[in-house]
C-alpha cells in the first residue's frame, strides 16, 4: 500500500468518483509509491488543482483528472451529465494545464523531478470507453474507464504505461528525486504528532517487508551449506532466526550463535517465544557453549581467553561429546566477527563435520574487531541487496559507506540530523539531543544513544551495577533510553539512534565503526560530533548525502 497525503482526504461531492479512484490506487499501487489527493498549485495569479497525483520512484509522475457521472465526447468537445444538466467540460485541458504548472514550479525550485517522466491522464470511473477509441487531444492509453478502475490492477498498469510511453522528460524518477518532490509537495509545518504517527506506521511496514523476505528461506532448505551476505538493514538476523526455526521444526538439533552479548540475548529471548518444537537446542554466544560443556568462563581482561583458549577447548569438548549432544545444523549470525581459530571448533560441534548443515550470515562492512576469519568449507553464497529496515535517507547515507550495492526499499523519511561539535563535546551534546527528542514526543524506549569511542557513563554504570544480562534485558524491554557502544550493538536496532562520534579506538576501522553506528536507526538518525571528520572518513559519497542533512541545534 502506498503512502497517502493526506491520510484521509476530504473528497468533493461528485458522486464518489474521486474517492473511488483514490481507493483503487491506494489498494493497488506499490508500497514505495506516493498518492496525493487535491494537490493545489499557485503559479503567480494562476491557481490549479490536480485531483490525484502519483509519485512513483523508478517510474515517474502522473497527474490525474477525475470526472464522475455520465461523461461523453461529441462535436469535438467533452460533456458531463445528461438532459438539462448536460454541460461542457474540458478534463484534458484542465489536467494538462495543472501538469505544466507543476513542472514550471518544480523547475523554479530546482527540483530534479522537473525533468522526469510526467504524464497526465483522465479517469472516468462511471463510464465504459471502447478499447479502440481515440481523440486528437488524448489517446485511449491516457484515459482510465470504469472497467480498468473496477478491477484495480489494470488501472495501475495503464498509469505506468502512460508514464513510460507518453511521459515528458529524459529519465525515470529516482528515489532521491521522489523524496525531494514529496517533501516539497507536502511541506509546511507538520506537527510532531504526525511525525510520530508516521514512524509507528513505518515500523509496521518494516515488519511486513521482512516477513515477506523470510519466505525466501524456504528455497534454501535444500542447500546444506550457505553463506548469506548483505549490507546493514537487509534482514540477515531475521533470516538467521527463521532458518534456525525451520530446521528445528524439521526435527533437527540446531545451534544458533553469534559473538556479541546484546545480539545473543535478543536471539535467546526471541526463540523463547516460539513453541518448544521450533526452538534451537542451543541459542547464545559462541564462547558460552564450551562453558556449558565444562570449560572455565572467559575473563574480559584476558583477550587470549576469547581468541585462543575457549575456541580450542570447544573443539576438544565437542570431540568428547556423545552424538546426541552435538548438532545437525549450526546457524551463525554476524559471522564477520568470528576469527579463523573459531571455525574448526565450530565444525566439530556438528554430528557430521563434513556434511552437517551450516548457515552463515555476515556483512564484511561491519568488521569492527581486529580479527579476520573465514569458514574453511565451501558455501553457497546468497546475496541480499535491499535495505528493508531503514528510511531512504538513512539507507542512502549508510550505502555511501558500504562497498556493495544495497537498494533502499524503505519510505522517504525525516532528514538525518547533524549536531556539529568537537569529538570531546559529542557525548554531552548527544545527551542534549536525547532530551530534545523526548521533548518532541518520542518515547524513551524508541531512542538509543550509541558512542563510537569511550562508553557513555550511564552504560558503564548500568553494566557495573547490574551485570551484562540485566543491561541487555533493559534494552530489549524497550522502556527507557538505551546507552550503548557501536561495537556491542551490531545486529540490533532502534527507531531513533543518536550516534555520538566521540573518537574511534582503532583508526583503521573508523569507516566500519561509522557504517555500523549509522545503520542502527530505522526511522530517525542524529549524528553528533565533528561533521568534517565524518565526511573525511566517509569520503565524497557521504559528504554528498549529508548536504541534505538538517543542521540541528539540539538545545
Amino acid at each position: 500500500m502506498p503512502r497517502t497525503y493526506p491520510e484521509h482526504p476530504a473528497f468533493p461531492e461528485d458522486g464518489g468518483a474521486e474517492r473511488r479512484v483514490w481507493e483503487v490506487l491506494r489498494d493497488h499501487l506499490p508500497d514505495h509509491a506516493v498518492l496525493l489527493a487535491g494537490t493545489a498549485l499557485q503559479d503567480g495569479g494562476a491557481e490549479r488543482e490536480i485531483d490525484l497525483l502519483i509519485v512513483w520512484p523508478g517510474v515517474g509522475v502522473a497527474a490525474i483528472e477525475v470526472k464522475g457521472g455520465h461523461v461523453s465526447r461529441g462535436d469535438g468537445a467533452w460533456w458531463q451529465g445528461s438532459g438539462v444538466s448536460r454541460h461542457r467540460i474540458d478534463p484534458v485541458g484542465q489536467v494538462q494545464a495543472a501538469k505544466h504548472t507543476l513542472l514550471r514550479l518544480l523547475e523554479q525550485h530546482g527540483l530534479a523531478a522537473a525533468r522526469t517522466r510526467t504524464a497526465h491522464l483522465v479517469a472516468l470511473p462511471h463510464v465504459f470507453v471502447p478499447a479502440v477509441w481515440d481523440a486528437p487531444e488524448v489517446p485511449r492509453a491516457m484515459v482510465l474507464d470504469r472497467a480498468q478502475i473496477t478491477d484495480g490492477g489494470p488501472a495501475v498498469h495503464a498509469i505506468r504505461r502512460a508514464i513510460e510511453t507518453h511521459g515528458a522528460g529524459h529519465a525515470p524518477l529516482d528515489e532521491a528525486g521522489a523524496a525531494a518532490l514529496v517533501e516539497w509537495l507536502t511541506g509546511g509545518f507538520p506537527s510532531q504528532a504526525e511525525a510520530l504517527a508516521q514512524a509507528a506506521q513505518y515500523e509496521d511496514h518494516l515488519d511486513r517487508l521482512t516477513r515477506e523476505q523470510a519466505h525466501a528461506m524456504r528455497h534454501l532448505d535444500a542447500v546444506r551449506r550457505v553463506h548469506v551476505v548483505g549490507g546493514a538493514g537487509t534482514g540477515k538476523t531475521w533470516l538467521a532466526l527463521e532458518h534456525a526455526r525451520r530446521r528445528a521444526r524439521a526435527g533437527e538439533r540446531v545451534a544458533l550463535m553469534c559473538y556479541s552479548r546484546g545480539l545473543a540475548r535478543y536471539l535467546e529471548r526471541t526463540c523463547a517465544t516460539w513453541p518448544a518444537r521450533e526452538r534451537p537446542a542451543y541459542v547464545g554466544l559462541f564462547h558460552e557453549l564450551p562453558v556449558r560443556w565444562g570449560a572455565a568462563p572467559g575473563d574480559d581482561a584476558d583477550p587470549t581467553d576469547w581468541e585462543e583458549r575457549l575456541p580450542r577447548e570447544l573443539g576438544d569438548l565437542a570431540a568428547s561429546r556423545v552424538p546426541d549432544e552435538l548438532f545437525d545444523a549450526v546457524v551463525v549470525d554476524e559471522a564477520q566477527d568470528f576469527g579463523d581459530a573459531w571455525w574448526p571448533a565450530l565444525l566439530r560441534c556438528l554430528r557430521d563435520p563434513d556434511a552437517g548443515r551450516l548457515a552463515v550470515f555476515s556483512d564484511d562492512g561491519q568488521r569492527v574487531f581486529p580479527r579476520t576469519g573465514t569458514a574453511p568449507v565451501e558455501l553457497t553464497v546468497v546475496e541480499l541487496d535491499e535495505n528493508l529496515r531503514s528510511t531512504q535517507q538513512i539507507a542512502q547515507l549508510c550505502g555511501a559507506l558500504h562497498e556493495g550495492v544495497t537498494r533502499p526499499r524503505g519510505w522517504a523519511g525525516a532528514p538525518v540530523r547533524v549536531v556539529d561539535v568537537p569529538a570531546e563535546d559529542a557525548v554531552g551534546a548527544a545527551d542534549d539531543a536525547v532530551d530534545a527528542l523526548l521533548a518532541e514526543g518520542w518515547e524513551p524506549g524508541q531512542v538509543a544513544l550509541l558512542t563510537t569511542g569511550h562508553r557513555h557513563p550511564l552504560q558503564v554504570e548500568a553494566v557495573d551495577g547490574g551485570g551484562h544480562a540485566a543491561y541487555w534485558d533493559g534494552f530489549l524491554d524497550g522502556d527507557d533510553v538505551f546507552y550503548g557502544h557501536v561495537l556491542g550493538f551490531k545486529g540490533l536496532e532502534r527507531t531513533v539512534v543518536v550516534l555520538a562520534v566521540n573518537g574511534v579506538r582503532d583508526a583503521a576501522r573508523a569507516r566500519s565503526v561509522l557504517y555500523t553506528g549509522l545503520s542502527r536507526a530505522r526511522v530517525l538518525l542524529v549524528v553528533v560530533g565533528p561533521r568534517e571528520y565524518v565526511e573525511d572518513v566517509g569520503g565524497e559519497a557521504v559528504r554528498k548525502r549529508l548536504r541534505d542533512a538538517w543542521e540541528w541545534p539540539a538545545v
